[in-house]
């Protein structure tokens, strides 16, 4: 299956919060659009991994994306190292996405900037003839292929974007799908151990960062990015 657009988690949810509203206005623009997390959460101190994996499943279908597979590398230990990028540059191929959405370039969380840093790696170097690739179970090589541009979403920290998607229409959706993580996010009656992200506060932050980036462009919401090179224009109106 081809996609249109590809997006790269290091965790469940990194997704849904750094780029749910932009992933929802895709979809129903009628885009393909994927996930695929990097781990499974399993360090996460609320809930546990099979929990987040329903969660994932859950908050897949609330966005309406065409498939979601989890890579199942080591939370919190993964690297940027050969073996890792040859498993991303294998999905890249297979998916051979115009556009690969990634975490964060910098930000408060170790796996964020280690999962930018090998999804932007392996998106380049999938594009490099002489790296063979197939994935299990296939006896066919697989084509090279390197996806158009690299955006980087942004988290926690409040990084200044490069460019802003306007998300406006979008931030129930996005918010919903979020809330798909119930054993992560705000619960009254939770008798788990409190998070910086398990505060009611966090999930209105939210929706506060998107309201004031939205406002700084002269839209209801929008939502952050960064860039790897140079954002092009076809003509001046092309800019809200």
């Amino acid at each position: 299956m081809k996609l249109d657009i590809l997006v790269f988690g290091a965790h469940p949810d990194d997704a849904e919060l750094g780029a749910g509203g932009t992933i929802a206005k895709e979809v129903a623009r009628g885009k393909k659009v994927g996930i695929i997390d990097l781990t499974r959460g399993e360090l996460g101190t609320r809930g546990t991994a099979e929990i987040r994996d329903e969660e994932a499943a859950k908050a897949a279908e609330i966005l309406g994306v065409a498939v979601r597979e989890n890579m199942q590398f080591a939370d919190g230990f993964f690297v940027n190292d050969k073996n890792h990028q040859m498993e991303i540059i294998k999905m890249v191929r297979k998916y051979r996405p115009e556009v690969v959405l990634c975490n964060a370039v910098d930000d408060r969380h170790i796996d964020h900037a280690k999962g930018s840093q090998l999804v932007s790696d392996a998106c380049f170097l999938s594009g490099l003839v002489k790296i063979d690739t197939k994935m299990d179970g296939d006896d066919q090589w697989q084509q090279p292929w390197r996806p158009r541009v690299v955006y980087h979403f942004i988290q926690w920290k409040n990084l200044e974007p490069d460019f802003v998607m306007d998300v406006s229409g979008f931030i129930e959706k996005k918010t919903e799908a979020i809330l798909a993580y119930s054993s992560q996010f705000f619960d009254p009656n939770s008798d788990e151990p409190e998070t910086p992200i398990s505060s009611k506060n966090f999930i209105d932050s939210v929706t506060y960062r998107a309201r004031d980036m939205g406002r700084l462009v002269g839209v209801e919401h929008a939502e952050g990015f960064n860039v790897e090179r140079f954002v092009a224009i076809d003509n001046l109106d092309a800019l809200l």
